[in-house]
């Protein structure tokens, strides 16, 4: 059974850094997308970032210059640095894989961005 486990959340001031982690673990192969979404209370789930197998990103508008996605396929993990993070950015961030026709959801991490 394939689980990801998220971790990096926390508080943070305005202007600070947060570095998201998602590892995968269990039988998983290939995994061809990995993404970070966020969820605000109120709110729908939204892409923020996105990195495929071939090295390709996608950054969501409002966070292009200040988020930066990565990951480490031995490990099959991938990461997200959050930097001059503003109140608006305080969500639950999940964390989202692909694999074939496969796709698998971590449980969630709450970043809150406030003085």
């Amino acid at each position: 059974q394939v689980q990801l486990v998220e971790s990096g959340g926390g508080l943070v001031q305005p202007g600070g850094s947060l570095r998201l982690s998602c590892a995968a673990s269990g039988s998983i192969f290939s995994i061809y997308f990995m993404g970070w979404y966020r969820q605000a209370p109120g709110k729908q789930r939204e892409l923020v970032a996105s990195i495929r197998s071939g090295g390709t990103t996608y950054y969501q508008e409002s966070v292009k210059g200040r988020f930066s996605i990565s990951r480490d396929n031995p490990k099959n993990t991938v990461y997200l640095q959050m930097n001059s993070l503003k109140p608006e950015d305080t969500a639950v961030y999940y964390c989202r894989m692909m694999s074939g026709s496969q796709g698998y959801w971590g449980q969630g991490t709450q970043v809150t961005v406030s003085s």
